[in-house]
């Protein structure tokens, strides 16, 4: 054995939402669980969602499950497996209660009941009218869960590693996982976690883009450490890109702006998506929503003195609104955008914003991957939910506020079936004679390269590559030439260079191991959007403007090894209900 060992009963990877909720579930029982963040919890990404949690509640008017379903199956544009949405969507009342009890502070109606508002994509009656189904705490709510969650995980002894990463997968002979290496940051010391089962729950990997609202520490961690152990990543083409980004900064403007009557504006003053979206106008679908906005850019209808963005106008829903229901948005345009909303329109752009694709899971939250005949075997010992993972409930576009619903119902799930595999077991697998050999192996490499790639230069080179390459709008030439670049790259962060070979609290040796991660996603990314020849959903190609139904009704694999795409079918039966036909998806 290469590094020192310790033994749990479950490792989580990562302290947002969905490893917290999981973690609480294995807490509970009983089970000695670690949990692992590259950060202090409650500064985990999570915090920084704002609009909403979607729940059928039914507070402000009537609500029901499988109007939630069918609103998501059509945001999906028919890619979302109708099992695991049905799934979502029936417990999300239950999930949104859960959460309340836990102390979650959300805002209240007159009656006492949690406050609800609209979002967008979010109707009654399968799109006859927008509903009011996003349940807030005021533009907090990802910091309100977080908080939240992590009180119930200090109360329930959860043991926890902060500013601690992980590395790399160690799987045994048979395939099955028995643990992960992991990294202190701050002594950059190396340890072997072994474990009897262990969840990825790394979020996204939106800095793979120059422009993003993810934050700096979203590199794709979990994906990178799965595709390097032989594992496909689910789905990499479908990257959404939030309507309002603060223009120059990236920073989120949450829908919720929109759903509390905010509008978009060209530089002529027109609320211009009335003409795309006639029936539900600045709450369509987010994918609709960006593209509208590109094209009244690209037209020249785009505000300011280049005429690259447009305008969210609020001022008209009044002052008292604005500072009660969404004062961390009048406060980051402030700070980004130097505009007070309840004077002025805030500056917007379309940004990276959330990854539909990643680990392929099931609704239980167990990795699944192909093997003969069968497209979903079961990877015993390892669990992902949340962003990292691939239910998949998000298809080709995901719906807003869905994504704080997926963190606690299928990491609440991925808990339920770690914890009766663990307790299937009477002891600890037997780690393989080479654990970690591959982690030295990286890590001998990085201490001994001379003359290598600045990993900051290179980084920056992936991320303006894949900005220019898999944006808004594709083409077959701009998405080949982006093939050829990212593999070019990949190539060349094989030999990255760092600076400081110290052990000691060395950001630049964490970097160059984000890398790693940032260009396996960036590949995986690139070559999925270049196979796929159709328009769904995030994935717009002016070359192939249609959906395509009969050829490409399918989820993408990307194995890493030979950069080789396999394709499995998408889940057309529900548990419970009748299949929801695919459509034509207009708002």
């Amino acid at each position: 054995m290469t590094f020192p060992i310790r033994k749990f009963d479950a490792v989580i990877v990562g302290g947002g939402g969905a490893g917290l909720r999981a973690a609480l579930q294995l807490s509970q029982a009983g089970l000695n669980t670690a949990v692992l963040s590259k950060v202090f919890p409650t500064r985990s990404h999570t915090v920084a969602a704002q609009g909403g949690i979607s729940a059928s509640l039914g507070n402000v008017q009537e609500d029901r499950w499988d109007w939630h379903m069918y609103d998501t199956v059509k945001g999906s544009d028919w890619l979302g497996d109708q099992d695991a949405i049905e799934f979502m969507c029936r417990r999300a009342p239950e999930a949104v209660i859960e959460l309340e009890h836990m102390g979650m502070p959300f805002d209240r109606v007159e009656s006492g009941k949690i406050y609800q508002r609209p979002f967008g994509g979010h109707t009654a009656e399968h799109g006859k009218r927008a509903v009011e189904r996003a349940c807030a705490v005021a533009d907090r709510t990802g910091h309100a869960m977080l908080h939240t969650l992590y009180q119930q995980n200090v109360r329930a002894n959860t043991q926890f590693f902060v500013e601690w990463t992980a590395l790399d997968l160690i799987r045994d002979e048979d395939g099955d996982v028995v643990g992960v290496t992991v990294m202190e940051m701050e002594s950059g010391d190396v340890y072997i976690f072994h474990a009897k089962a262990v969840l990825f729950a790394t979020g996204g990997a939106g800095r793979i883009y120059a422009s993003s609202t993810n934050a700096f520490m979203n590199t794709g961690d979990g994906l990178g450490i799965c595709a390097r152990a032989g594992i496909p990543l689910e789905d990499m083409e479908f990257w959404q890109f939030h309507p309002t980004g603060v223009a120059g900064a990236g920073v989120l403007i949450t829908e919720g702006v929109r759903g509390e009557g905010g509008i978009l504006l060209n530089a002529d003053g027109e609320r211009f998506m009335e003409r795309y979206a006639p029936t539900v106008k600045d709450l369509a679908s987010r994918d609709v929503v960006s593209r509208a906005m590109a094209m009244e850019i690209y037209e020249g209808r785009g505000c300011g003195p280049k005429k690259d963005h447009v305008l969210l106008k609020i001022d008209h829903i009044g002052a008292e609104k604005i500072k009660s229901k969404l004062p961390g948005i009048r406060e980051i345009s402030i700070q980004f955008a130097g505009i007070d909303p309840i004077k002025d329109p805030i500056p917007v752009v379309p940004t990276t914003h959330y990854m539909m694709g990643g680990i392929p899971t099931n609704y239980l939250g167990e990795v699944v991957v192909p093997e003969g005949d069968n497209p979903e075997v079961v990877v015993k010992g390892l669990y992902a939910a949340g962003e990292c993972a691939c239910a998949s409930v998000h298809g080709a576009n995901r719906l807003g506020t869905n994504s704080l619903l997926d963190l606690v119902v299928f990491g609440k799930s991925a808990g339920d079936s770690m914890i009766a595999f663990i307790n299937e077991q009477s002891d600890w697998k037997k780690l393989p004679e080479n654990a970690g050999e591959f982690t030295k192996q990286r890590l001998d490499r990085l201490n001994n390269q001379t003359g290598g790639e600045n990993v900051d230069a290179l980084r920056n080179e992936l991320q303006r590559t894949v900005q220019l390459h898999a944006g808004v709008f594709r083409t077959d030439k701009i998405l080949k030439e982006g093939v050829d670049k990212v593999l070019a790259l990949y190539e060349r962060a094989k030999v990255t260079e760092i600076q400081d070979k110290s052990q000691v609290w060395n950001t630049a040796r964490i970097e160059a191991l984000e890398l790693d991660n940032l260009m396996e996603v960036a590949k995986a990314t690139m070559i999925s959007a270049e196979a796929r020849k159709e328009s769904r959903g995030a994935h717009a190609s002016d070359d192939h403007p249609e959906r395509d139904d009969e050829n490409w009704m399918k989820h993408t694999l990307f194995y890493s090894a030979d950069n080789r795409l396999a394709y499995k079918p998408v889940h057309t039966k529900p548990l419970t209900v009748d299949y929801i036909e695919p459509a034509k998806r207009v708002y």
